[in-house]
């Protein structure tokens, strides 16, 4: 069976438009309706993520916010940036930095389904001796999920259909999360 290769369509240019032309698609849909550009606002949620790691030589900072808008009872759409730093102490340091795009279905009141797109930088030097090898490259990850839903907050699993042990930045395909929206 022949693997596709998602890497032409999946680059930062391709990205960054698709971002660009879902939230102009939002801008322009309010601006014909009849509301005003400021109860599109109101209606937006704002969360995210964020991680603290410290252990023993070891560091991990991550800060992942993000804004989904209702387009109706059932569905969101949204956008979010991801900023990581990691440093293991003596072995390596890495920065991550990225854009992501977000759906958000939610078939019955308790059950959340996404799907996501996101586009990371990574930027790692390994200290290596007597020479550091600086590796740098994009991640592109398409991941899709399910949630239980209570309120504002949801706890689930996420899978990156893309994963590739060798290029991923994340050790695993199946990742856990909880959403936070207000």
């Amino acid at each position: 069976m022949k693997k596709i290769d998602f890497e032409p369509i999946l680059n930062p240019k391709v990205i960054f438009t698709m971002v660009f032309l879902f939230l102009f698609s939002f801008s322009n849909s309010q601006t014909i309706s009849e509301n005003t550009p400021n109860e599109f606002w109101k209606q937006v949620q704002f969360g995210g993520g964020f991680g603290l790691n410290f252990g023993t030589g070891y560091t991990e900072i991550t800060l992942a916010p993000s804004a989904i808008y209702p387009v109706n009872e059932y569905v969101s759409l949204g956008a979010g940036l991801l900023g990581s730093f990691t440093n293991s102490k003596n072995y390596y340091t890495t920065g991550v930095y990225g854009v992501s795009a977000i759906s958000l279905f939610n078939p019955i009141e308790k059950v959340q389904l996404s799907l996501e797109v996101e586009q990371a930088r990574v930027n790692t030097q390994f200290q290596m001796i007597p020479n550091p090898v600086t590796k740098n490259y994009w991640n592109t990850g398409l991941y899709v999920g399910a949630g239980y839903r209570n309120g504002n907050v949801t706890l689930g699993a996420r899978y990156n259909l893309l994963f590739d042990k060798d290029k991923s930045i994340y050790s695993d395909a199946l990742m856990p999360f909880v959403r936070f929206y207000f």
